[in-house]
């Protein structure tokens, strides 16, 4: 249990959700899922290790088709597969949009995993760890990864990859020491991004505090956020007593970097919850929509645009669901 609610990561279909209501679903275990395993292959030459930038900036590109990735969840956090096109109206500062493009296949995405090593990790690491091969393994088998560790600085431990025992053998050799650079670390993960194979891209944040050491201020890392078309899913594991006031503020910061990408934030008090959660959100990952349409050309004024997500569906139904997506985008300068 956290937050008061049960997560439970099975798909629920929408036309078998219209067959009951929040008080008679039965909760379904996490040894029910089944998930296609990873498929091994061979493996990608090891790039250069990138550095972190000194400087930070919004980088504005021509937008001519925005894709929304949405995700759509019952009462019980589960994701509802089973909509179409007709279910969704999408709205670009408050003016209705045509949907040009719709999907809800599983299609590869690109991962960036950020994991907390510093000093008060050292009890929750072996947990991390295991919250890490969980999600790998609920992922889809094309899926790549890298993966970046983070203490008094980040580090990228495992360059692009879409063979996990890699990820695997990295976290073995991860130590926990130092102060926390959280901040650098998500910066660092959106400038990898880059280098991604997919157009789907996100981001998966494993931490037990606030930020303590970076050289990167909030707002920097917030702004860069909004600029890139990254999902990012935070995993806050707090002790009950905060000591300082970065760990006071380090749930709202992960909240508020998730929130803005479309992703989510979750905050656990009890460690031993992470690989549950992260397996959760790699099947999450798997069950989509995506929405692309193209803004309209005299909005293309360098400022920011905000995205809004609406289901069409009777209300006693939609009041039971919850929409995630994307919240906006910088439009490029004429």
């Amino acid at each position: 249990m956290f937050g008061g609610v049960r997560f439970l990561p099975a798909t629920v279909s929408f036309l078998a959700f219209l067959t009951f209501t929040t008080a008679s679903v039965a909760q379904t275990s996490i040894d029910d899922i089944h998930v296609a395993p990873r498929q091994r292959s061979i493996s990608e030459a090891p790039l250069a290790q990138p550095h972190l930038p000194r400087g930070i900036g919004l980088i504005r590109s021509n937008v001519e088709l925005v894709t929304v990735p949405v995700t759509i969840t019952d009462a019980m956090n589960r994701p509802v597969t089973g909509l179409d096109r007709d279910n969704f109206q999408l709205f670009e500062n408050k003016r209705p949009q045509e949907i040009k493009n719709f999907s809800s296949e599983d299609t590869p995405v690109s991962i960036g995993i950020i994991l907390d090593v510093s000093g008060s990790m050292r009890n929750k690491l072996e947990r991390a760890r295991d919250a890490v091969r969980q999600f790998c393994d609920a992922s889809n088998p094309q899926d790549e990864f890298f993966l970046i560790t983070f203490s008094d600085d980040p580090r990228l431990a495992t360059d692009f990859t879409n063979r996990s025992e890699e990820i695997e053998n990295a976290l073995l050799v991860a130590q926990s020491r130092g102060r926390t650079s959280l901040l650098d670390a998500i910066y660092m993960g959106i400038r990898k991004m880059k280098d991604a194979r997919y157009s789907r891209r996100a981001l998966l944040i494993l931490s037990d505090g606030g930020d303590n050491h970076s050289r990167y201020s909030e707002h920097n890392v917030k702004n860069a956020v909004r600029e890139a078309d990254i999902l990012i899913y935070s995993v806050g594991t707090y002790d009950r007593y905060a000591n300082t006031q970065e760990e006071r503020l380090g749930p709202e910061l992960l909240q508020d970097v998730s929130g803005v990408s479309g992703g989510q934030s979750y905050t656990l008090t009890n460690a031993a919850e992470l690989p549950e959660v992260t397996r959760a959100i790699g099947i999450r990952l798997r069950h989509q929509y995506m929405l692309t349409y193209s803004p309209p050309k005299r909005d293309r004024d360098g400022k920011w645009h905000k995205i809004n997500v609406k289901l069409l569906l009777p209300k006693r139904w939609s009041s039971f669901l919850r929409v995630s997506a994307r919240t906006g985008y910088y439009a490029s300068a004429p």
